[in-house]
């Protein structure tokens, strides 16, 4: 049993957190109390059912805490969770907040082994050990889905470790144990290379969304079925039947920035697909807003901004930049987003009742459908095919 602090309690530092305090003494070190709290009282501060179950029936060695001496003095290992925006001007992750936890562990137990699990650009980690002077660093990338991250986290796809040593592979076999996957996949690379993967699997993972939703284009366009054209293409065992489903384009808190930092990484080496890419998704936004145009609305609703069914994420949303697109055509726009409290969110009134909203608007626009629209359903203009992911 290790004693483990997680600093940052989004979706991977606490998916990390409950999978680990079931075999350590955990302890989850965030900035805001409200989080604490929560956690303390076995309550998730983030959508995710898995997370929220662990919290109530598992036997987890788990506690948060706002003091940062009282979490890294006695730490094994300090993984860090906390996030990195990225800055278009900088061109660059904002990785502050990994450097405020580097630089706070190493004042108070510079013995601790630091593990990185915010996403950073390639070189990063390297760049961090010259910097501190300390080899006590490591890179270990995530591959979660928002509202499935500890889901995700039980059942990995493959776990990497960006350093080839005992105490990765101490570090990796905690992971293991916490999850109820059998036979996992371990990879065990140099730190830069860890970086790379991430950031070109994410950006895998965005060309194929942009792919599925540039055939959608067409076949709106040309008035074609987007259904039977995605399935015959998918039964191509070399392609498969997922990441496949038309959205308003890729969002939340990864593709958006990943693809973009990759972009950066690309500026000295020649490229084609990683700038199209990133070009397609603001393309697919355009799209969007032109269509729903189309009808001519005087008022536009916008159901949910959260990116993804099951997630509470606004950030990057892909919704949010149809919103702004049909603002600068001039048109009002009313939001039903049931997670939120206020009654405006960025200048735009939220309209919480949803038979009001539905009365109210002439067009609703859903980049993903629910129940609850069938009833107005002649309203709705939507891409989801698939009424899925």
């Amino acid at each position: 049993m290790y004693n483990i602090t997680i600093a940052g309690t989004g979706y991977v530092g606490l998916s990390n957190a409950v999978l680990l305090a079931q075999y350590n003494t955990v302890t989850a070190l965030d900035i805001v109390q409200d989080k604490v709290d929560l956690i303390n009282n076995q309550k998730s501060p983030i959508a995710d059912s898995e997370i929220e179950e662990f919290l109530i029936t598992k036997d987890l060695n788990l506690n948060a805490t706002t003091d940062q001496h009282e979490a890294i003095q006695d730490a094994d290992f300090v993984v860090i969770s906390t996030p990195t925006n990225y800055d278009p001007e900088q061109n660059y992750f904002d990785t502050s907040t990994v450097e405020t936890v580097v630089e706070t562990v190493l004042s108070i137990n510079e013995q601790a082994l630091m593990i990185i699990k915010s996403t950073i650009p390639v070189g990063y980690t390297e760049e961090l050990r010259q910097k501190y002077n300390t080899n006590n660093i490591i890179f270990s990338p995530e591959f979660l889905r928002e509202g499935k991250a500890l889901y995700d986290n039980l059942y990995p796809s493959r776990i990497i470790v960006g350093e080839q040593s005992k105490r990765a592979e101490t570090f990796a076999s905690l992971l293991v144990q916490g999850a109820e996957k059998v036979d996992i996949p371990t990879l065990f690379t140099n730190s830069t290379e860890a970086e790379a993967i991430k950031l070109f699997a994410n950006t895998y993972l965005a060309m194929r969304v942009s792919f599925f939703n540039e055939l959608d284009n067409y076949a709106e366009i040309n008035g074609l079925d987007t259904g039977q054209i995605i399935e015959g293409v998918s039964l191509d065992p070399r392609i498969g039947n997922h990441y496949n489903n038309p959205s308003f384009g890729y969002g939340g808190y990864c593709l958006p920035k990943d693809t973009k930092q990759l972009l950066a990484n690309f500026e000295d080496v020649p490229n084609s697909l990683i700038t199209a890419i990133v070009e397609s998704n603001r393309t697919r936004k355009e799209h969007i807003a032109d269509r729903i145009m189309l009808n001519e609305p005087s008022v536009v609703g916008i159901y949910r901004l959260t990116m993804k069914t099951d997630s509470d994420n606004f950030r990057q949303s892909a919704i949010q930049g149809v919103i702004s697109r049909l603002r600068a055509r001039g048109v009002e726009i009313v939001v039903h987003e049931p997670s939120l409290e206020q009654r405006e969110f960025e200048g735009l009134k939220v309209m919480n009742n949803f038979d009001q909203f539905k009365n109210y608007a002439d067009v609703i626009v859903a980049n993903r459908l629910s129940d609850e629209l069938n009833e107005v359903f002649d309203k709705v203009y939507t891409r989801d095919i698939f009424i899925r992911d």
